[in-house]
C-alpha cells in the first residue's frame, strides 16, 4: 500500500479527530475527518478510501452499526475501531460487527500508527498462493501442506480452508463467527464449538510444539489469532 492511501477518519471529538487527520497527513495519508455518521455515510459514498478509523460512540448513532453497514456494501475496507470501551464484551461486539483492529482510548500515536500500516499493508496486498511458517509450506493453488522433515500432511477440505485463513490473516484476531463465515459460509449453520474443534485437531496434525515459529493463540472471548515468527536469515 502506497503512502498515498486514504484513510477516513470518523470521530465527535473535533479537536482529537482534526490532529489524528493532521497526523496521518504528516505520515503521507491522505486523512479525511467527519464527526457523525451521516458524514461519514456521506463521504463513503462520494470517495473510495483504503482504511476507516471508527469511533464507536457518535452524536447521531454508534460505531458497531455503521461498521456492519460498510461490511455490507463495502467489504474489503478495513475498519479500524477506537474505543474507550475496553470491556471484553465491547471488544467482542466490534469484532463480530466486522471490524479489523481496535485500539483503546486514551491510545499512543505510535502503535496506532503501527496498527494503521499493518491494516493497509493487507487491505492492498495481492492474493498470495504460498505460505511458509516453521517446517511447513502451504500451497493455496495445489491445496497441499509440505512438512520440510516428512513431507505432505492430510488435512481435511475444512481444516485446510481454516488454516489458509489463519495465514491470510496472520496477527489478527479472528471471531469464532468470522471463521465460520469465512470456512462453512454465512448460509451454513454451525455451532462455535466446532471452530474450536477443528482448531484442536488441526494443531495436533501440524505437531505444534514450542519453538515450532509458529502458534495458533487463543483469544479469550474472542476466538484465535496465529502468529508466526520470520525465517532465520
Amino acid at each position: 500500500m502506497s503512502a498515498s492511501a486514504s484513510i477516513l477518519v470518523v470521530e465527535d471529538d473535533e479537536n482529537l479527530g482534526l490532529v489524528l487527520a493532521d497526523n496521518l497527513d504528516s505520515e503521507g495519508y491522505e486523512a479525511t475527518h467527519v464527526s457523525t455518521l451521516q458524514a461519514a455515510r456521506s463521504a463513503v459514498g462520494e470517495s473510495a478510501f483504503d482504511l476507516v478509523l471508527l469511533d464507536v460512540m457518535l452524536p447521531d448513532g454508534d460505531g458497531y452499526s455503521f461498521c456492519r453497514e460498510l461490511r455490507s456494501q463495502h467489504t474489503s475496507i478495513p475498519v479500524l475501531m477506537l474505543t474507550a470501551r475496553t470491556l471484553e464484551e465491547d471488544i467482542v461486539r466490534g469484532f463480530d460487527a466486522g471490524a479489523d483492529d481496535y485500539v483503546a482510548k486514551p491510545y499512543r500515536l505510535a502503535e496506532l500508527l503501527a496498527r494503521v500500516r499493518a491494516l493497509l499493508r493487507r487491505g492492498g496486498s495481492v492474493r498470495r498462493s504460498h505460505f511458509r511458517f516453521g517446517e511447513f509450506t502451504l500451497d493455496v493453488d495445489a491445496q497441499k501442506l509440505t512438512k520440510q522433515s516428512t513431507g505432505p500432511v492430510k488435512l481435511t477440505p475444512r481444516e485446510f480452508q481454516l488454516l489458509a485463513h489463519f495465514l491470510e490473516n496472520q496477527d489478527r484476531a479472528l471471531s469464532r463467527d468470522q471463521l465460520i463465515d469465512a470456512v462453512w459460509g454465512r448460509e451454513v449453520s454451525v455451532d462455535t464449538r466446532t471452530v474450536d474443534n477443528f482448531v484442536s485437531s488441526l494443531k495436533k496434525k501440524l505437531g505444534w510444539k514450542p519453538g515450532a515459529g509458529y502458534r495458533i493463540q487463543t483469544v479469550r472471548s474472542v476466538g484465535y489469532r496465529m502468529e508466526v515468527e520470520p525465517p532465520n536469515g
